[in-house]
């Protein structure tokens, strides 16, 4: 039933060890095709079953139920991962991580994706939600998106017509699979991009808890506000629901300590989204998804 061609296929695949949170259960199939015609055909074949699925990249903004995932989860990583540069455009596939695509800029002198280098996610997540850091987000730096639909047809779509917003894209919420991508960047001086890199990456050790397993911002920032300064204003830092933790560093983290579940996080998400509206009247919004 799940045998598909320039695939790798696997039953009950513990999804924690795909997630940077380190939660969740087991995926009842994991497929993980080895070509961007394969995920086509993956895509086309499961619709025409009827069947629902998920698409997983890096897990960095990710939850899954600690019950397991009973339909498909389609993996879009190492298979899908090359990064070529061709002039100032640095082009990817989608399961290339963000960081070696910033590297590979860096290594042939291009600027203006320094500040991808320290976000955790592949590219294909990263373009889905526009992800970004220090001022920086990938909708500056895109030129276009390649991406497969539910009916197996391939498609290109520029950046302009991408609706890329705060944490938000055309593929939010879509069944569309971001297969590649494409972005411009300039000329640049290897040694200030360095430097630069270097930067961000040494306020990324100052100020975040990266020896917790976690997924970086757990809300988006409100209008307005930042999330970790209301969050901090409400009194929750070091708040925990067993394992699950409101970091003490970052307060816009919640991090696991070591034993959480899936539930704990969840659990400890909404004492933080209900204290910090008694506080403030700021409802706050996750920008971690969750799988069940």
């Amino acid at each position: 039933m799940y045998n598909f061609e320039n695939c790798d296929v696997r039953f009950n695949v513990p999804l924690k060890e795909y997630t940077t949170f380190k939660t969740g259960g087991n995926a009842k199939v994991f497929i993980e095709p080895k070509t961007p015609v394969a995920v086509a055909q993956v895509l086309r074949k499961l619709t025409e079953r009827g069947e629902r699925y998920f698409v997983l990249g890096n897990g960095s903004n990710l939850l899954v139920a600690d019950e397991g995932i009973d339909c498909p989860v389609i993996h879009i990583g190492k298979n899908l991962s090359e990064i070529k540069v061709e002039g100032e455009r640095v082009i990817c596939q989608a399961g290339a991580l963000l960081s070696g695509a910033a590297n590979a800029a860096y290594r042939e002198e291009l600027t203006g994706m320094e500040f991808a280098q320290g976000i955790p996610g592949s590219v294909g997540g990263g373009v889905c939600m526009n992800a970004g850091a220090y001022g920086g987000e990938l909708k500056d730096i895109i030129d276009w998106i390649d991406y497969a639909s539910p009916s197996g047809e391939f498609y290109r779509m520029d950046c302009d017509t991408a609706d890329l917003t705060y944490r938000h894209s055309f593929f939010s919420d879509k069944e569309y699979v971001v297969t590649a991508a494409c972005f411009k960047l300039n000329r640049g001086n290897g040694e200030e991009i360095l430097a630069k890199m270097k930067d961000l990456a040494e306020r990324r050790r100052d100020k975040q808890p990266l020896k917790y397993p976690s997924a970086g911002s757990t809300f988006k920032r409100p209008c307005g506000y930042f999330a970790a300064a209301l969050i901090e204003e409400a009194g929750l830092k070091g708040l925990c629901v067993g394992d699950a933790c409101v970091s003490e560093k970052h307060s816009g983290f919640i991090i696991n300590k070591g034993n959480a579940t899936t539930e704990d996080i969840l659990c400890l998400m909404e004492k933080v989204k209900k204290a910090v509206y008694e506080k403030s009247g700021v409802t706050l919004e996750a920008e971690v998804k969750f799988w069940k």
